[in-house]
């Protein structure tokens, strides 16, 4: 009778210890929401940053966040990119809050979602081109290169706004 109940108590221990040894929710940031897959993850992402809502873009990043810009510059980690995103949500002149990004053209390389977008704004003489890779894993984004570069907007005084 012991030896079925020693063997019980050691599958359970042993249960017990992998259950908590596979959950990295503990090491996880606060906040973040995970979505069901990459394209529902991409969408997101566009709908959070047309409405410059930091905290939304935020809560699709982990710590290991990597966003390849123009150049080859890298914004890597959630302090850096928060930094990133709260600079471009700004009022213009000094940020680009209002600035809308449409979908052209998307396809799906396994949890990749490559768009093809155009940016327009009441502070633009004419829509912006560009695209961007958004790679995402467990249903947060992991990494994202894109060609956006704000240099290149050709703007106006913004009196239209």
């Amino acid at each position: 009778m012991r030896r079925p109940t020693i063997a019980l108590l050691a599958f359970i221990a042993i249960m017990s210890f992998a259950i908590v040894g596979c959950s990295d929710d503990a090491d996880e940031p606060e906040g973040l929401v995970r979505q069901d897959d990459a394209m529902a993850v991409t969408v997101e992402h566009i709908d959070a940053l047309n409405a410059c809502d930091v905290d939304r873009l935020m809560a699709q990043y982990p710590d290991s966040i990597h966003i390849v810009l123009p150049g080859g510059a890298t914004t890597e980690g959630r302090d850096d990119v928060r930094a990133l995103f709260e600079g471009f949500c700004l009022p213009f002149p000094d940020g680009l809050n209002g600035l809308t990004f449409t979908e052209v053209k998307s396809w799906q390389v396994e949890d990749t979602i490559n768009m093809q977008w155009s940016a327009d704004a009441c502070f633009l003489d004419e829509p912006y081109l560009g695209a961007d890779a958004y790679e995402s894993s467990d249903g947060l984004m992991a990494a994202q290169v894109t060609t956006f570069d704000g240099a290149e907007l050709v703007m106006n005084d913004g009196s239209g706004c």
